[in-house]
């Protein structure tokens, strides 16, 4: 507890001053999604953008404050990408609510040095050459094929070329992602695109809803 007129850690956002952080390397996907269901939980992925931001983050706090008010932390895993970037947002706020978390990476974040949320309880990084996604072979990577096997439901929030592969596969499969509109960060996919030599974009709102745009 914090001291008197002093807000908790909890109170604050913040993990236990004790928390430890478990990394698992499971020996492949199926390995991994074994042991992610082996906690009985539903486990609810929040996929969105991650490196590209996004444009109103305010409002993307306010759309998972939302879903995760209708979710029950003594049932529900939620399941993110490991890192506090983008969609990563949602792992305090999920601690907050008293829910267990996970992470599901490719070994590349390891090996790059991306830093992991601290509100992640645990973080599954996957045998990946890859970031995720659809591979030069048509088939998911090791790590989207976790996010994907592991999930019982699906709530994307905006996203790019990696979680519209997994929700294209997770259609697939028959389940039935949630998709709630939002927008890139627009200075960060303009700096993008004149660092590529490309056209400035002019619709920020992400592969994602693109899929569900032609499917609709």
């Amino acid at each position: 507890m914090g001291t008197e007129g002093t807000p908790s850690r909890a109170e604050r956002g913040l993990p236990p001053a004790s928390a430890s952080q478990s990394i698992v390397r499971p020996a492949n996907a199926d390995a991994a999604i074994a042991r992610i269901h082996a906690s009985g939980l539903t486990v609810v992925a929040f996929m969105g953008f991650s490196g590209a931001g996004y444009e109103d983050v305010p409002a993307v706090e306010r759309a998972l404050a939302k879903a995760l008010d209708e979710l029950d932390p003594a049932s529900v895993l939620i399941c993110a990408g490991a890192t506090t970037e983008g969609i990563g947002v949602v792992y305090p706020m999920a601690k907050k609510r008293g829910f267990k978390t996970i992470g599901v990476v490719s070994a590349v974040a390891q090996k790059e040095g991306v830093t992991f949320s601290p509100f992640v309880d645990t973080v599954f990084v996957i045998a990946d050459d890859s970031w995720g996604g659809v591979t030069a072979d048509g088939k998911l990577s090791p790590t989207s094929l976790t996010m994907v096997g592991a999930a019982d439901r699906i709530i994307a929030i905006g996203g790019g070329e990696i979680a519209r592969d997994e929700i294209a596969a997770a259609v697939a499969m028959g389940k039935k992602p949630r998709y709630i509109e939002a927008d890139m960060n627009h200075a960060a996919a303009i700096k993008k695109a004149k660092e590529r030599r490309q056209s400035e974009p002019v619709d920020f709102r992400g592969p994602v809803h693109a899929y569900f745009d032609r499917t609709r």
